[in-house]
């Protein structure tokens, strides 16, 4: 059995646990080397990080305690010099997925040779506005040479453009764009901290003006558009589940999930502190997760989660609505077709190294 097939078959058995999380967001640095209009990151880096071995046994408690499913996030974790050695790590115990801001990847191919997704951020197919939204100049050209490399190089990267009121009505376009050159989209929902806490676990942004969907209708739209086109496109990786959500929140501004922060998914910080999700206050650390997960103090927050309406960010409505016995099924049978993916591709590697020259 290769180790793409063990890896599958462990996380895809930890998918079905009763009453485990089974997605984790590990943001390894608060550091950035851009400057998103709509996010404030940038304005308040902090250069402390865990040690490596620290990350590493972090990794494995999340494992033992039954997360199948990782990102590894940041700021931009690939600006960590440690980067390859935690991805490599994070590689073995989860399907995981590595989000850049499209500056870093193509320089640290070697790393991400084993993760199972690289998520680059690409907000618009006209340069300057894309770079405008991202602060820097070239911004566009290095994410687009990006992904192209990346996919050259048989490393499974995906775009993730961000809906916002500046790029509503090209999501369309940018998914027909990259689609149709194979690459997979899933999308991201401009979102802010609509909290203020000193104690909040990692401070994202407030609200930009210039990013609010103001135009109801047209998101409603979009979630209508991206559904049938998903009908015939494998390649876009958003659930008509979560899609129909978004609709009726934007239509009639009701949430048909509740939260299950701390239940189907929890978030980690760069300094190992833990919380259902980032805007409320940290919870505890990641070391004190096995002899606290079943604590009342866990439980009280658990319930504060579920009552909580403080955001929009997709992620989170995601494993809200899709943390059931069913969903988790689902999701192990998604993690199995990617292991035969795998399979294929490591196969396909062996029989052309094979091939004379």
């Amino acid at each position: 059995m290769t180790s793409s097939i063990k890896k599958a078959a462990a996380v895809a058995a930890r998918s079905l646990l009763p009453r485990k999380p089974h997605h984790a967001q590990w943001m390894i640095t608060r550091r950035c080397n851009y400057r998103c209009l709509g996010c404030n990151v940038w304005k308040e880096q902090d250069q402390r990080e865990l040690p490596t071995e620290d990350v590493k046994r972090g990794l494995d408690i999340l494992k033992d305690l039954g997360i199948a499913e990782i990102v590894l996030s940041g700021g931009d974790p690939l600006l960590r010099e440690d980067a390859e050695e935690i991805i490599e790590h994070a590689s073995k115990l989860f399907i995981t997925t590595v989000y850049d801001n499209g500056s870093m990847a193509a320089k640290k191919i070697e790393a991400l040779r084993n993760v199972d997704f690289v998520a680059i951020s690409i907000d618009s197919l006209d340069p300057e506005k894309n770079d405008y939204m991202k602060g820097v100049p070239g911004a566009w050209e290095t994410a687009v040479e990006t992904v192209e490399t990346l996919h050259k190089e048989g490393i499974n990267v995906a775009v993730t453009p961000t809906i916002s009121k500046l790029n509503l009505h090209e999501i369309v376009d940018i998914t027909n764009h990259f689609s149709q050159k194979g690459i997979p989209l899933w999308y991201c929902l401009y979102s802010f901290d609509m909290i203020s806490d000193t104690n909040q676990l990692f401070r994202i942004g407030k609200m930009n003006d210039e990013f609010v969907i103001t135009d109801n209708q047209a998101m409603a739209k979009l979630c209508d558009t991206l559904i049938e086109m998903k009908k015939k496109d494998r390649n876009i990786l958003i659930t008509t589940k979560l899609l129909k959500a978004v609709k009726n929140l934007y239509l009639n501004d009701k949430r048909n999930w509740n939260c299950r922060a701390l239940d189907n998914f929890l978030v980690v910080d760069h300094l190992g502190r833990i919380a259902g999700c980032h805007i409320h206050k940290f919870a505890s650390s990641i070391f004190d997760l096995p002899k606290i997960w079943k604590s009342q103090e866990f439980n009280s927050l658990r319930k504060t989660y579920r009552e909580c309406k403080q955001c929009t960010y997709l992620c989170y409505i995601f494993y809200s609505l899709h943390g059931s016995p069913y969903g988790n099924l689902t999701l192990a049978r998604d993690q199995w077709k990617n292991a035969r993916f795998l399979l294929k591709k490591n196969n396909s590697k062996h029989l052309n190294s094979a091939k004379p020259q």
